[in-house]
């Protein structure tokens, strides 16, 4: 199946560079904007260091007190405030890490929810992407061979009112008939967490960074 074209303009093309529009190192997905969020089984420890986010590689650099800085870029917060909308469609391009341990996603959030999950990953399950609904509570995993650790890969998420639908590598993989609500809308984050080893391993004892690149993201709006 073809992709279907692209509806309206597009409303935000990710300039990660840009602190107007992007907020480097914190957000309220995280208890009490971050640093840190240990409940979620993570090593983060959110930085602002434009090194470690805003080329658009996102890095994680291990700390002596066993933690990892990581990069997180958020548009909550910002200057330009962007949300994603019902209806949106959002595209984006990504190499996956080749480190255990790490745990890229693109998702969103708002006032404590509102999350839809783009896609997330883990290099020990080398071949499968993890696509979510919270917010309707429905997932799939997604398996490929084109899916591996250090490979790029296209993704297309189409954050319909009654169907979330996604796209991999420009082929349908899965719409969940539940949708968002015609009144969802959600600011987006990109990141790279590092798993603390209850649902997937943590990382090698020899690995001390890892990171993954968003080389494109843009979101678009039916006019």
């Amino acid at each position: 199946m073809s992709l279907p074209p692209l509806p309206g303009v597009p409303v935000l093309t990710a300039d990660f560079g840009s602190s107007a529009q992007w907020v480097a190192g914190r957000s309220w997905a995280y208890p009490g904007g971050g640093p840190v969020n240990p409940l979620d089984n993570k090593l983060d420890h959110l930085v602002e260091d434009p090194a470690f986010s805003r080329s658009g590689v996102f890095r994680a650099r291990r700390r002596r007190d066993g933690l990892w800085d990581s990069g997180l870029l958020t548009t909550e917060g910002s200057a330009q405030g962007f949300e994603a909308r019902a209806g949106d469609v959002l595209e984006a391009r990504v190499r996956l890490p080749e480190e255990t341990g790490a745990w890229p996603a693109i998702w969103t959030w708002r006032d404590g929810g509102q999350e839809v999950d783009v896609f997330e990953y883990h290099p020990d399950n080398p071949d499968l992407l993890e696509l979510s609904n919270r917010v309707r509570g429905t997932h799939h995993y997604y398996r490929s061979p084109a899916i591996r650790p250090g490979g790029r890969v296209d993704l297309r998420t189409e954050f319909g009112a009654r169907s979330v639908v996604w796209w991999v590598n420009g082929t349908k993989v899965f719409s969940d008939g539940r949708g968002v609500g015609r009144d969802w809308h959600a600011c987006l984050i990109v990141n790279l967490s590092v798993c603390a080893g209850r649902y997937h391993p943590a990382p090698d004892p020899g690995t001390n960074e890892m990171s993954f690149e968003v080389s494109g993201l843009r979101v678009f709006r039916p006019t």
